[in-house]
């Protein structure tokens, strides 16, 4: 088994960590996505994880708060996952650290783009918190923005739910088309919502590839690493 890249992002949202919970952090679901992000460490991989809040605070569902300090209160969601995954991670073995891009210095590093380098090529495991640190940006804009940082060769987006891109939400429509490759313009002219536009614009100014794939089976991460065709891949035309 030999993978495909050396430096990776994998973005995960909350939703996913809560498993059938569907709020807060179910453990053994987080566990089980240690274990195998432990055997692409154990492979040389170099992984970074930008976390999403979802499971403890969605922006969007509170429309009378005022937007910024919905974004803020969804960053410390985003804290908060990436320091139960920091203990899931390390109870599995993998040396890990997280970075915030909100200054918190009892719980988590700074962001500090030459320290998360380094520790990736000291092969430990680098949690990027806190979203990119301001308002009306997504996670999906930060895990595109630390991927351009980084100089991560991809972007590995863990989808809940479902595994690639569809035309249309196959959970609601029966004949919606799943895309096997696709050109981030081809996401823009199509309105798919699989990534907000702001980062599916800086992806595709940066020329950062992105495997879209199911995570309810989180051996997906290891195959899509190896180089096996699961999911949705988008690259530049």
């Amino acid at each position: 088994m030999s993978p495909i890249f050396k430096r990776v992002v994998l973005k995960i949202s909350g939703e996913s960590l809560a498993g059938q919970k569907g709020v807060g952090v179910d453990t053994e679901t987080m566990n089980n996505i240690s274990k195998k992000i432990k055997v692409l460490y154990e492979l040389g991989v170099q992984v970074a994880i930008v976390v999403g809040g979802g499971n403890f605070w969605r922006g969007r569902d509170s429309r009378d708060m005022d937007r910024t300090t919905s974004d803020y209160i969804g960053m410390l969601g985003t804290v908060m996952n990436a320091l139960a995954f920091q203990d899931s991670l390390e109870l599995a073995g993998v040396d890990t650290r997280v970075q915030s891009a909100i200054d918190m210095k009892q719980v988590a590093e700074p962001y500090i783009r030459r320290k998360a380098v380094r520790h990736l090529e000291k092969g430990r495991v680098v949690i990027f918190a806190a979203g990119s640190g301001s308002p009306y940006f997504s996670t999906d804009t930060a895990a595109a923005l630390r991927a351009a940082e980084i100089e991560a060769e991809v972007i590995l987006l863990g989808k809940k739910g479902v595994d690639g891109i569809y035309s249309s939400d196959p959970k609601i429509d029966a004949s919606a088309k799943k895309f096997d490759e696709l050109s981030y313009i081809d996401i823009l002219n199509l309105g798919l919502g699989i990534m907000d536009s702001t980062a599916t614009s800086l992806c595709m100014d940066n020329k950062i590839p992105l495997i879209v794939f199911g995570i309810d089976e989180p051996e997906n991460i290891v195959d899509v690493v190896i180089g096996k065709q699961i999911g949705t891949h988008v690259k530049e035309v």
